[in-house]
């Protein structure tokens, strides 16, 4: 296990923000804009990559219909070349959608968390993740719910029980050279 506050190796590593999509970070949320959302999440994200971390987009289609509603596409400049976009039709991200193999071919073990909306679909990703062995790491500022109090709760109780909580420039990505 890592300890909490050592850098994380980036070849066993993976970023994970799930359901950055137009129609969802366009919703009323908080603490914090689905705009202030994303910002930080491409920071993170550029991070994660620069240091060698596997990135992973997760979106929902809704089951069952042949065309998704407007704004189902990732926020415009999330994707880069070489990210992983696994599409869900449940609330968390592993449940049929092959996460769990594509993560295991890489001997990822560390999985960061950011997305929308907090206690939905990133903590149901995070419990399936905590099931299945990963270490799990949670970047605060990273997230938004539709209410402050869902936040909190996800963030101050729950998360905490599945592994670390802290801010995303304190999610600090090992480097050939050190940090």
């Amino acid at each position: 296990m890592t300890a909490p506050d050592a850098p994380l190796d980036p070849a066993r590593t993976a970023l994970v923000l799930v359901d950055l999509m137009d129609r969802i970070t366009a919703l009323p949320l908080a603490p914090r804009s689905g705009d202030e959302v994303v910002a930080t999440a491409k920071e993170l994200a550029a991070r994660a990559r620069a240091a060698g971390a596997t990135v992973v987009l997760v979106r929902v289609e809704r089951p069952h219909v042949e065309v998704q509603p407007p704004g189902s596409d990732l926020v415009a400049g999330l994707a880069a070349e070489g990210d992983l976009t696994v599409v869900k039709r449940t609330i968390g991200g592993f449940h049929g959608t092959g996460l769990h193999e594509l993560l295991s071919e890489r001997g990822v073990t560390t999985l960061v968390f950011g997305g929308i909306a907090t206690n939905l679909g990133v903590e149901s990703t995070a419990r399936a993740a905590a099931d299945l062995g990963y270490e799990l790491v949670f970047a605060e500022d990273a997230m938004a719910a539709l209410t402050v109090d869902e936040h909190r709760a996800a963030v101050g109780l729950n998360f905490p029980r599945l592994g670390t909580v802290r801010p995303a420039p304190e999610v600090v990505f090992a480097t050939a050279h050190g940090v």
